[in-house]
């Protein structure tokens, strides 16, 4: 008697597969992840506990690919225009996901908060804060505003571009442009 054979889950395909469908339905439940990924509910329950668990998770390979996209990047080369032009563009690909994250407060909240967040802002602020000192930024506005401002609009131009309101060819422009048109330092007269 066979009683069928167990198929291997591959948990970064999960993984994936509920990025990309939380990125554009938010209110997304287990059973529509499970399904979108080809897995029954029990499943990805084995391998999520709930929904929670799954945020946790997409939160790690969130930050991966922010750390991917920074170290792509090569932030302290050139200037610091340059290097947010490069680092928009590098992290495009996990836009949408990093939106998601953006908007789940669980993930901010407490002292459970990842540490690699932390790392991560402290990079991109460290890119603000050059950008500051060699006088190309203004220094009205502080790293961790320009930080929290790149992420915004981050997440809004994911959004754009999925809503189908945005051309995906536009959407390092359109970021960059506005982050650095309000970032750049202009002589007074």
């Amino acid at each position: 008697m066979v009683y069928g054979c167990l198929m291997a889950v591959d948990p970064d395909h999960v993984l994936r597969t509920a990025a990309a469908l939380l990125t554009r339905k938010s209110t997304a439940t287990m059973d529509e992840v499970a399904k979108a990924a080809g897995i029954s509910r029990a499943t990805l329950h084995r391998h999520f506990a709930g929904r929670d668990a799954l945020v946790r998770a997409l939160e790690s390979l969130g930050i991966a690919e922010c750390e991917a996209a920074l170290d792509a990047a090569r932030l302290d080369e050139g200037t610091a225009s340059e290097a947010v032009r490069r680092l928009v563009g590098a992290i495009e690909p996990a836009a949408g996901l990093l939106g998601f994250l953006y908007t789940e407060n669980q993930l901010f909240e407490g002292e459970e908060q990842n540490a690699g967040w932390t790392l991560i802002d402290d990079r991109i602020s460290a890119l603000f804060r050059r950008g500051q000192l060699s006088g190309e930024f203004r220094i009205d506005l502080t790293p961790a505003w320009l930080t929290e401002a790149l992420y915004g609009l981050l997440a809004s131009g994911a959004w754009m571009v999925q809503s189908g309101k945005g051309a995906p060819k536009d959407f390092q422009h359109m970021i960059v442009e506005l982050l650095l048109g309000g970032a750049l330092r202009r002589e007074e007269s």
